[in-house]
């Protein structure tokens, strides 16, 4: 009889050494994972708190007169001749109305007028240019209005600018803080949430306090129109050529390398095959957001054809088969079952494959994305606006606002980060939520 001098529940060397390197492991991969997601959370702390306040906005509250003498000198109320009085007829209005909001309060500065009205931003003439216009019958009263802060005013309630910058900033001083403290303090300067900053359209390098995202967003929006109506229909076309009707030979082996390979190259080089065949070779405007969504759909083709091909190879071949043994035809087979099956992982592939075209910057400079469209273009009322218009796209306008020198640009930057985060963070949910809601295990 031969009997064992050790237990089954001792460990021996080998064993020891086994369990010690899957140990390692371990914690190799969590100390991965916590890194990248430090890296991630830190991440998403400096774009947060840099771009938070592009959401608020600081507003004076002004009573303004508007004489007739000045404004309309006919009284006819003429649209053609009240558009003749330019911005600078309406600046001495609005310094007018600052300097007699200070008498009433009673708030004293030693700033020269000028300076005093340079509180309020560059912008506020047009703002109420634009009002009286829409608006004649105001002239001959007055009109309270909610007029921007100057950049530099609005980053002090922001806490961006302070007494120390500001005695080092030609645009600014400390005293002109401390009369716009002055006026908070009386409740004539307040800031709140800036709806503007998602509707209105870009500005001068001089105009941070007025730079919005309106255009860029709906530019986004067009391309990713174009996107979709051409990148899904020919995509899972060719994915269903391919993997269901296609021959096995080398033809299809060269295209299915030529597309995996197509996945990967860099985005730039799309820009560059559209500058070459559609503005230089077809003749379309730069700027347009027709070339731009095909651009894109250009480069989110491979992505949709691979995701449009996985799901229909997870489909399992006994749905093929028992269609085909029903009397289907193989079109049927694939249009009646296969491709209804298919669908969740189709629409994840192509939400996805627009998450990745709508962050996409290197192929929209290419082809001349970055015009400064300081309005909204009158075509963007019908889909003329796809093809003769110029526009921007928010990760070109994110790219343009990093360009300026004015510190109020990067914190417009920053905010313009956290709204393409959060279109980027909705689509990629809406894409699991799809895949959950109709995906089937087999």
């Amino acid at each position: 009889m031969i009997t064992s001098t050790t237990s089954l529940l001792d460990q021996d060397y080998r064993t020891r050494r086994r369990n010690s390197a899957e140990a390692r492991f371990r914690a190799y991969g969590l100390a991965a994972i916590g890194v990248a997601t430090m890296a991630l959370v830190l991440l998403l702390t400096s774009v947060v708190s840099n771009g938070l306040g592009a959401f608020r906005q600081t507003y004076i509250t002004l009573e303004i007169p508007l004489p007739e003498a000045t404004l309309d000198k006919s009284g006819r109320r003429d649209p053609v001749a009240m558009a003749k009085v330019s911005t600078f007829g309406y600046a001495p209005l609005l310094r007018d109305a600052l300097l007699g909001k200070l008498a009433k309060l009673q708030i004293t500065s030693e700033l020269p007028d000028k300076d005093i009205a340079g509180l309020m931003s560059k912008e506020a003439t047009a703002t109420l240019r634009d009002h009286v216009l829409a608006n004649p019958d105001l002239i001959g009263g007055n009109v309270t209005m909610e007029i921007l802060a100057d950049g530099r005013i609005d980053g002090y309630f922001k806490g961006r600018v302070t007494m120390e910058s500001a005695a080092l900033d030609g645009n600014t001083s400390p005293e002109a803080l401390q009369l716009a403290q002055k006026l908070a303090d009386a409740g004539v300067i307040i800031t709140r949430f800036n709806r503007e900053f998602l509707t209105a359209p870009d500005a001068s390098d001089q105009r941070p306090e007025a730079a919005g995202l309106g255009v860029a967003i709906l530019g986004s929006l067009y391309m990713m129109l174009v996107v979709l109506v051409l990148a899904l229909p020919i995509g899972v076309a060719t994915s269903i050529y391919l993997e269901e009707l296609a021959p096995k030979n080398r033809v299809s082996d060269l295209i299915e390398v030529n597309i995996s390979n197509l996945a990967a190259v860099p985005s730039i080089v799309f820009g560059i095959l559209g500058l070459a065949i559609f503005i230089n070779f077809a003749g379309m405007r730069q700027s347009s957001p027709l070339v731009g969504g095909l651009v894109l759909t250009l480069m989110t083709l491979p992505t949709i054809i691979i995701s449009t091909r996985a799901a229909l190879k997870a489909v399992p071949p006994s749905i093929r088969d028992a269609a085909l043994g029903v009397g289907a035809s193989k079109m049927q087979a694939v249009f009646h079952h296969v491709l209804p099956l298919a669908a969740p992982g189709i629409l994840t592939g192509t939400i996805i494959g627009l998450a990745q075209a709508l962050g996409e910057t290197a192929p929209l400079l290419l082809i001349g994305m970055v015009a400064f469209v300081r309005d909204y273009p009158a075509a963007y009322s019908d889909t003329a606006g796809l093809f003769g218009e110029a526009a921007t796209a928010l990760p070109v306008q994110i790219f343009n606002w990093t360009q300026r020198a004015d510190p109020g640009f990067s914190e417009r930057a920053s905010g313009a980060i956290i709204t393409l985060l959060v279109f980027l963070a909705v689509m990629n949910t809406v894409a699991v939520l799809l895949r959950r809601r109709f995906e089937r295990r087999w």
